[in-house]
């Protein structure tokens, strides 16, 4: 599998509080994952919200007004 090139610096910007998370640090992989899920990535929220673990598409527009 190909490296992500970014690896250290998006790993040191993500604000993902779910530690099992094998996707940390590779943003191709978590948007891929989410958007299948039907749900933004961590970054899309402030950490109050994130850890909520609430990252629907629904949250995020609620949090826009």
């Amino acid at each position: 599998m190909k490296q992500c090139l970014n690896y250290e610096s998006n790993l040191a910007r993500c604000n993902c509080s779910y530690e099992p998370c094998s996707r940390k640090g590779i943003c191709c992989e978590c948007m891929e994952y989410h958007r299948r899920m039907g749900e933004l990535p961590a970054c899309y929220f402030p950490d109050e919200v994130e850890r909520t673990y609430d990252r629907s598409i629904r949250r995020f527009i609620e949090m826009q007004k």
